[in-house]
């Protein structure tokens, strides 16, 4: 007897991202971009003006885990980006492939 092989099912990520840029008029929508071009709707974001630059905090509950490597990517090569971070947990379940 062969067992069947365990899946994942509901792969999603809750992430935090944080980004510190250069202060640009055009930043804001430029950091928006990789979201939303993944029809991706944050579910809080917020930033922040000090004299080193912006410090903007992203954070969505569900995203799909597979696109927080290339919206994090995406978010690196962004024209004015210094530093890009990310938390993330993994939900969903897994259960024996039928």
């Amino acid at each position: 007897m062969t067992t069947k092989p365990w899946t994942l099912v509901g792969l999603h990520a809750s992430v935090r991202i944080t980004v510190l840029a250069a202060a640009d008029p055009g930043l804001l929508p430029r950091v928006l971009m990789p979201f939303a071009k993944r029809d991706l709707t944050p579910d809080s974001f917020e930033a922040k003006l000090d004299k080193e630059g912006v410090r903007i905090d992203i954070a969505l509950a569900a995203m799909p885990a597979e696109m927080v490597h290339l919206v994090v990517g995406n978010l690196g090569q962004t024209i004015g980006v210094t530093s890009v971070t990310h938390r993330q947990e993994i939900t969903g379940s897994v259960r024996r492939a039928a």
